[in-house]
């Protein structure tokens, strides 16, 4: 994945200013004490991660659409593909989301704050 592009940031856990610092404290969705904790800003440009209160409120329509779309792409290949009954259908579906829950999680904050910060390489120099 290339450095500069917002699939780099999102996927990678990185600020989505200067892409060199972490995001969130740790790189582990399932460490559950830490999964959702993020650094209050970047330590390379000191960018800030919590930038009002309420500001992550709307990475929840993020992650509801990320969760259907999962959901829509393994019911079908449930069905269709492996021609499942609905019973073991309902429970893949149930199972496979509890266990993506924190993934889900920390990639709609990511996309969330890179939809409203810009990657600036001026920034990402002065970090290196």
């Amino acid at each position: 994945m290339f450095k500069g592009t917002k699939l780099y940031s999102i996927f990678a856990n990185k600020c989505p200013k200067c892409q060199t610092g972490n995001f969130f404290k740790t790189n582990n969705p399932y460490n559950f004490k830490k999964f959702d904790k993020l650094n209050e800003k970047c330590e390379y440009c000191k960018e800030s991660f919590t930038r009002e209160p309420g500001f992550y409120i709307g990475s929840m329509y993020v992650s509801y659409a990320l969760s259907v779309a999962l959901m829509v792409v393994f019911f079908v290949g449930f069905v269709l593909i492996l021609d499942l009954d609905m019973y073991y259908v309902l429970t893949g579906l149930v199972a496979s989301y509890v266990v993506l829950i924190p993934v889900m999680f920390r990639l709609a904050r990511l996309i969330w704050i890179n939809i409203f910060v810009k990657y600036d390489p001026e920034k990402r120099q002065l970090a290196n």
